[in-house]
């Protein structure tokens, strides 16, 4: 059966705003939820404690207050909009994949998730928010999930 030409448009219209899949590593799934959880609804966001406090226990106020100290650095530094999809959407937009690659590498390769980031952001100089970035991953890690994309 023939895909009708508006339905292969509308697919391929769709592959070029959302090229990527959600990645299946569950800290990279978190923290994609909380990125579009605080990104469309604010840094107080409850649904985004929630997941943090059932994800990591009693151990939940580290990674949740980065991620939010992360989401207010980029909103007050970017250059222009950065693109969220909403939480439960089943592909990523080219910014929520750049952002998260550059989580999961910044510890090993801070000069890679260097150029994603200012990429991102449009900025050259983004070591403040470089900085947390890998303080974000690093409390990921050290709960016990690292994330990994």
């Amino acid at each position: 059966m023939r895909q009708s030409p508006a339905r292969h448009l509308a697919a391929e219209a769709l592959g070029h705003t959302l090229p990527r899949v959600q990645p299946e590593d569950p800290a990279a799934r978190l923290l994609l939820f909380g990125i579009r959880q605080l990104g469309a609804h604010g840094l107080g966001d409850a649904a985004t404690a929630h997941a943090f406090v059932t994800a990591f226990g009693k151990g939940f106020r580290r990674p949740l207050l980065l991620l939010r100290t992360l989401m207010a650095e980029m909103s007050a530094t970017s250059t222009g909009p950065i693109q969220i999809a909403p939480w439960c959407c089943a592909r990523m937009t080219a910014s929520e994949g750049a952002l998260l690659d550059l989580i999961a590498l910044v510890e090993r390769d801070s000069e890679r998730a260097r150029f994603l980031l200012s990429d991102l952001l449009g900025l050259r100089r983004v070591d403040g928010v470089l900085a947390t970035a890998n303080a974000l991953a690093a409390a990921f890690a050290d709960a016990g999930m690292p994330v990994e994309v």
